[in-house]
């Protein structure tokens, strides 16, 4: 008996922690906020001169400094970066860091790894947040593992948040400052669940969309609700691909105009941003599945076709971005085995996202020319981790990313609710795809009722 009180007394204890160890394993978020995100911060507080100077993060204090130290003290001690800001977050911490004279914020990303030991989180990354002030961005678990989007997300028009960064912040997709985009990766890597998220926040916005899927469409037909034009093999994908370049003309003939009627200089714009809002054309996203479809020939003709092809996408990546029509090209391979014009349209194609692909070549055509040491990270991305990938812009900057799950019905059913923000462009209305019925609610009867009559 005396057991079994001893057993009840003690259930709300095991409780407690059976229901921490169900938070470590099933809600990290939860447990990071109740348990580990307080004992983080006191380690942080308690050991951050010692870190710091164990760590090298140290410089010498400065004459004055020094004297004033020996005079109440008998010694000066090394400077660490001064800490202006501790913020924490659901998925780590965030402090903002003062550099002192003589330390870079190549000095603090040099030491992540020792200082992710010291501290005892899942990742440290540093971001310089303007000159001479860092932030440390600390993650206290695998935010990559549980893809959760963030509640606070700077968006706009053309900037939609597709992905999740390994610093817990949000990937941000800004064809403002990136036009054209790149995506590589092998089958089953989750390149489509990047495009399915893509179509699915840009559907929401005042922009127009063009499929060109030259997999006889699967990909893309579930989005014919909001899709503008689409093209499901290559002899409709020049097509269309002719109209788009009459139509990126003919918005250069618009800003032309605009900048003659505007003499004062004031007014005068380059490109379409500049224009106000009545007179400002719709921007177009070019959505292209499988490239490598437009580039493979089999006959003479289909090279004759396949240089139309290639021209165009070029001139599109060279000087569409001004008129507000953008490039979003998806394949497995983007190499110069493709043939001519490949390696040109490539180096257009400025920001970069690669899933796990099957060789080291791969993952060098995405990256190697903008952040060559980011190919290694490419290549270790484990078969598991569907939606993993690695974005990198011309900056040079790079990060791991992966997107939330998304089906291809979810994708089907934002697109019928957004259907009526399909905008109004008549020279892409003989490339609207037919929207198929949606089907029926109920049971349909096998005969037709025959009304009742006297």
């Amino acid at each position: 008996m005396s057991a079994l009180a001893l057993l009840v007394d003690a259930s709300p204890v095991l409780a407690a922690g059976g229901g921490v160890l169900w938070a470590r394993a099933k809600c990290p978020a939860v447990y990071w906020s109740l348990v580990q995100m307080p004992a983080t911060w006191a380690r942080f507080t308690l050991t951050y001169r010692s870190t710091m100077d164990v760590c090298g993060l140290t410089v010498r204090p400065s004459r004055l400094r020094a004297l004033m130290a020996r005079t109440v003290r008998g010694e000066a001690s090394p400077v660490p970066p001064k800490v202006l800001r501790v913020s924490p977050t659901v998925t780590g911490l965030r402090v903002r860091l003062r550099l002192p004279a003589g330390m870079e914020p190549e000095d603090v990303a040099a030491a992540c790894g020792r200082l992710r030991h010291a501290w005892g989180v899942h990742a440290v990354h540093v971001t310089e947040a303007r000159p001479g002030v860092v932030e440390l961005r600390m993650t206290g678990y695998d935010v990559l593992r549980r893809v959760r989007m963030p509640r606070r997300v700077r968006t706009g028009l053309m900037a939609v948040p597709v992905a999740v960064r390994e610093d817990g912040t949000a990937f941000v997709r800004d064809y403002r400052s990136v036009p054209h985009s790149l995506t590589l990766g092998a089958n089953q890597s989750g390149k489509s669940m990047y495009q399915r998220n893509l179509i699915g926040q840009l559907a929401r916005r005042d922009v127009a969309l063009v499929g060109i899927d030259c997999k006889r469409g699967v990909e893309h037909a579930a989005a014919s609700p909001r899709l503008s034009a689409l093209a499901t093999d290559p002899a409709q994908a020049v097509e269309l691909l002719d109209v788009l370049v009459a139509e990126m003309e003919s918005r250069y003939d618009l800003l032309k105009r605009s900048q003659g009627a505007q003499v004062s200089g004031g007014g005068i714009t380059s490109d379409i941003w500049g224009l106000p809002a009545g007179e400002r054309p719709v921007p177009i996203v070019v959505l292209i599945d499988e490239v490598a479809e437009l580039f493979l020939t089999a006959s003479k003709k289909d090279e004759e076709r396949r240089d139309r092809i290639v021209t165009h996408l070029i001139r599109l990546a060279q000087l569409a971005r001004a008129v507000g029509i953008y490039l979003e090209v998806c394949g497995q391979r983007f190499g110069s085995e493709l043939g001519k014009g490949a390696t040109m349209l490539r180096a257009q194609l400025t920001g970069r996202v690669v899933h796990r692909v099957a060789d080291k070549q791969t993952a060098e055509m995405g990256l190697g020319d903008l952040s060559p040491e980011a190919v290694p990270a490419a290549t270790a991305i484990p078969p598991d981790r569907p939606g993993t990938a690695v974005a990198a812009d011309a900056s040079g900057g790079w990060s791991r990313i992966r997107t939330p799950h998304t089906s291809l019905g979810a994708m089907a059913a934002v697109c019928r609710a957004t259907a009526h923000l399909v905008p109004d462009l008549p020279v892409l209305a003989p490339f609207k795809p037919v929207v198929p019925a949606e089907p029926a609610s109920g049971p349909v009867p096998m005969f037709k009722p025959r009304p009742v009559t006297d």
